[in-house]
């Protein structure tokens, strides 16, 4: 299609096509925008939600996990090690939520940034390539984040943190038998690690191996959890995260 066709003949040849017509004044470009802008959003606030409802099972699990194993001396250890998994499963499956999410985060924050920013309150020329990365983004959408940044992003923010309200429980779970009973010489204390031992075996497993694999997940937790930058996230432009 030649390069000096006037909107009215790029419409009219949209119609000879088949093809919706393209916005041929500045009030339709608007009126394309601010309707853009509403999908847009909504496909972004479908994911925040989808996210937010993996968060609220996370939180589900652990306080109904919690309640089962500490309401009873008798309960077994090995259902909060039983909640470390399922909450593994569900930050597994909020990273997957959260690549999604951000795409459409990204388009949303172009255009508040670049668009209607300079419209409130102009400051500079209006960047011509401001649009750039959105119409790419359109016309081959691609993820923005790793499913591993992903990961280490909603294990800093929300998962950490039920992470260790776990690993307290657990050592709790573990130990009850010895802290009942007053440790007054070095003997007493080194029996009584032994009974915590003892309490950590899980089934065929000896208790010094469910020791030091939870010591070694829980190793990997707190690496991701401080290993992400967040020099260049969402926080970039800002100290408000959506």
């Amino acid at each position: 299609m030649p390069a000096d066709m006037s909107p009215s003949s790029l419409s009219s040849e949209a119609k000879r096509t088949g093809s919706p017509a393209l916005p041929a004044t500045p009030m339709e470009t608007i009126n394309t925008m601010v309707h853009y802008y509403r999908g847009e959003l909504g496909r972004m606030a479908g994911w925040r939600d989808r996210i937010d409802r993996t968060s609220n099972w996370a939180i589900t699990v652990v306080a109904a996990l919690l309640s089962v194993s500490l309401s009873t001396p008798t309960s077994h250890h090995g259902v909060l090690l039983f909640a470390m998994l399922l909450v593994s499963l569900l930050l597994m499956i909020e990273a997957r939520r959260y690549r999604f999410f951000d795409v459409y985060r990204a388009r949303v924050r172009q255009l508040e940034r670049f668009y209607f920013a300079e419209i409130l309150n102009p400051r500079a020329a209006l960047d011509l390539d401001w649009a750039a990365p959105i119409a790419k983004s359109l016309r081959k959408p691609e993820f923005l984040i790793s499913y591993r940044d992903a990961t280490c992003r909603r294990l800093r923010r929300n998962y950490c943190w039920l992470y260790l309200i776990l690993l307290l429980a657990w050592a709790l779970k573990i130990s009850s038998s010895m802290m009942q009973k007053p440790a007054t010489a070095g003997r007493d204390m080194t029996l009584a690690m032994e009974h915590v031992v003892a309490n950590a075996a899980l089934g065929p497993v000896p208790g010094l191996v469910v020791i030091g694999f939870v010591a070694a997940f829980y190793a990997v937790i707190a690496y991701f959890s401080l290993k992400v930058d967040m020099s260049d996230t969402e926080l970039a432009h800002g100290s408000v995260h959506v």
